[in-house]
């Protein structure tokens, strides 16, 4: 259903936290000028974790109608709690999605089986396209091959994001479960194995700041060509790195800010970037040709 380079978007918050909708519009339209392939809205990047129900499903919707159909939306509707991540996968389809991205439960820590019912329950409930998001290094819980494979036979579930950055653990989905779900990888620095070897795409922190050389990346990766994939990705390189010298999204929302596209406003208790890594982004920066 999708592929290519999919943006983990920010929320552009003003300097009192507030949500800055012109700033959102601003931002949908730049993915769609230089060829982002989908945004998905409310993820990890979009700070869901200190968004209320409202201005979840708020910004989920207002992306949706701002894209307009010209590039596909996919909403971030993880949660902890079966019950609260149905009622926001139900409020995303009823915004327009074209599919939702529900994170593994994180904190509470629930077992393999615990995690294939609450998927499955998700899929039951709501009949909108699916993607798994495994990212144990914040969730505290990781999605096993041996359930990714039960959860493929589920009509809804179409694909899965793994984070991790394990190449045999990419590997092994792709070969188990390929021919099932679309395998997404969630870690820039590792994106381009992961498509090269049959990957379709990237949800993708760097996208945010360098979305065309992004997309051209991602393209070259899926169509295998490995030498051009490798020339854009080596500029990329410092970006995939160094925006997370401090927790995703703080880096990325300053570098936005730095690029003039957003405000600077973070939620607590998250924080603007520390002063001793602004150069360091911004070389970063420099280096991709984005500033």
């Amino acid at each position: 259903m999708f592929h290519g380079s999919l943006v983990a978007l920010a929320t552009p918050m003003r300097a009192d936290g507030s949500i800055d909708e012109q700033s959102l519009e601003q931002l949908v339209e730049f993915h769609i000028e230089n060829g982002t392939d989908g945004i998905v809205a409310v993820g990890t990047t979009g700070e869901s974790p200190t968004l209320d129900h409202d201005e979840h499903c708020w910004v989920i919707k207002r992306v949706v109608d701002m894209a307009g159909g010209r590039i596909p939306v996919i909403g971030g509707t993880g949660a902890n709690s079966t019950r609260e991540a149905i009622e926001l996968t139900r409020c995303a389809m009823e915004a327009g999605v074209d599919a939702c991205l529900l994170v593994v439960p994180y904190y509470n820590k629930p077992t393999q089986e615990g995690m294939y019912l609450h998927f499955a329950a998700i899929a039951e409930a709501v009949p909108v396209p699916q993607l798994l998001y495994n990212v144990p290094g914040r969730t505290a819980c990781d999605l096993l091959p041996d359930t990714v494979e039960r959860l493929s036979h589920v009509s809804n579930i179409v694909g899965i994001k793994e984070a991790t950055g394990d190449m045999q653990r990419a590997r092994e989905l792709i070969e188990r479960c390929g021919d099932r779900m679309d395998i997404f990888s969630g870690d820039d620095a590792t994106a381009m194995e992961l498509m090269l070897m049959g990957g379709k795409g990237n949800v993708s922190v760097t996208a945010n700041v360098a979305p065309r050389q992004m997309h051209e990346m991602c393209a070259a990766a899926i169509a295998g060509d490995r030498e051009m994939a490798e020339a854009i990705n080596s500029k990329l390189m410092p970006l995939h790195r160094k925006l997370f010298v401090e927790a995703n999204p703080i880096p990325v929302k300053w570098a936005l800010h730095e690029m003039g596209l957003i405000p600077p406003g973070i939620r607590l208790p998250l924080t603007v970037l520390s002063d001793a890594h602004h150069e360091t982004v911004r070389d970063a920066l420099r280096q991709a040709g984005v500033l």
